[in-house]
């Protein structure tokens, strides 16, 4: 149940992330990466906290942001495509 609780904690990350990020427009790619690297570490942190295990921690941040990523990209191939 934790690890439940962890993942949907972190997906409130990651859509802090996505917003920050296009906040940030025209930024750099080093700018970007720096910002992704400390939103990654913020939500292990968390999912550390929750968790109190590093190995399960760092599994439970990569799914979440592999999760994340695949809904993401589906929702902007939604918004991209003509169905029409």
């Amino acid at each position: 149940m934790k690890k439940y609780v962890a993942m949907i904690t972190q997906f409130f990350i990651w859509s802090g992330f996505t917003v920050v990020e296009w906040l940030s427009g025209d930024d750099r790619i080093l700018a970007k990466a720096t910002l992704f690297a400390v939103f990654f570490y913020l939500a292990f942190l968390l999912g550390k906290m929750i968790v109190q295990s590093n190995k399960v921690a760092i599994v439970v941040t990569v799914a979440s942001l592999a999760v994340y990523g695949g809904i993401y990209l589906s929702l902007d191939l939604l918004q991209h495509s003509t169905f029409l």
